[in-house]
């Protein structure tokens, strides 16, 4: 618990704070993502709480989960005319929390209104990813990838009860914001587990059919524009959208600069939507900035990829 509580340090502190684990509303399923324990070690096994955080994004506030030690995804089924594509979302938090909300359940409203199949994936947190430590002022790099390990463990799982959970195994794309936008880049170019397999479901494909990253961070290392080492972009890497704004303060726009450059030069099928203004963490709340219609733009492109029918498109 100490060790969660040193990740965490310097991060605000939550408000309405919930003592328990977060859960979906709604008719949404919530699966284990591990049969038993996640693979060890863990980063920490902390005592999972969520609550708001003290800011606002379109005059709302935002639920944050912190301490999430037993990893979960939640299924929300498509409605009205299902397109048979499924969208596994990653929230972001820059590995130290979960934007459960604004970066998940949210994405989902609008997904699932689209005919799409959406899970919000709870991924261990924090210090599953690169993070930012308080304590150093420094990047961090844990010893496992345990957010990766759980990304790919969602996919392969959703690919082995396909049929169960009534998706097209070969119709799963992945969409992530800020660090989840970083975890799409990971799971895109990881063609080996992870972790060691522990059933059927490992056997399965993590390879994404589509990959859609949102404000994604710990790609650039500078000076320059110069891909983070530990990316190693495969040219059998999925078709790939990014979206950004030119004035995010938190993920500088060469995160998604040096990405798109890489995948063009492994001539992977990639698109990019840099917008002027927006900043950072938008999710897809409507505001007046132009920035905020890039779900518009996403349809489109998911439509030109054979992931969503033209009729569908606004």
């Amino acid at each position: 618990m100490l060790l969660a509580m040193a990740f965490t340090a310097g991060a605000q502190e939550l408000r309405n704070r919930q003592d328990r684990a977060w859960e979906p509303g709604g008719a949404a399923v919530q699966v284990p993502v591990w049969p038993k324990a996640p693979p060890a070690p863990s980063p920490f096994d902390g005592h999972e709480t969520y609550g708001n955080e003290d800011k606002r994004i379109a005059g709302r506030p935002y639920t944050m989960v912190d301490h999430v030690s037993h990893p979960t995804m939640s299924i929300f089924r498509a409605r009205g005319k299902d397109t048979g594509t499924t969208i596994v979302v990653f929230p972001g938090g820059g590995y130290r929390r979960l934007a459960i909300d604004l970066e998940g359940t949210e994405v989902c409203d609008w997904l699932t209104a689209k005919g799409i199949t959406c899970v919000v994936l709870k991924y261990r947190v924090p210090g599953s990813g690169p993070y930012w430590s308080d304590d150093c002022n420094c990047r961090r790099i844990p010893d496992a990838p345990y957010a990766l390990q759980d990304a790919q463990r969602a996919i392969g799982l959703l690919r082995a009860r396909a049929r169960e959970f009534g998706i097209d195994p070969h119709r799963i794309g992945v969409m992530g914001f800020s660090a989840g936008g970083h975890m799409v880049a990971e799971i895109s170019n990881h063609a080996e587990r992870a972790h060691r397999p522990v059933d059927a479901a490992d056997q399965e494909s993590s390879r994404p059919d589509f990959a859609i990253a949102v404000y994604p961070g710990h790609l650039w290392e500078g000076p320059g524009l110069t891909l983070n080492p530990a990316v190693k972009v495969r040219a059998d890497a999925p078709p790939t959208l990014i979206v950004a704004a030119s004035d995010d303060p938190v993920d500088d726009i060469r995160h998604s600069l040096v990405y798109y450059l890489a995948l063009q030069q492994a001539k992977v099928p990639v698109e990019m939507h840099v917008y002027a203004h927006g900043g950072h963490a938008f999710g897809v709340r409507r505001t007046a900035e132009i920035s905020t219609h890039w779900p518009d733009v996403a349809e489109k492109w998911m439509g030109s990829i054979g992931m969503m029918p033209v009729a569908t498109l606004r």
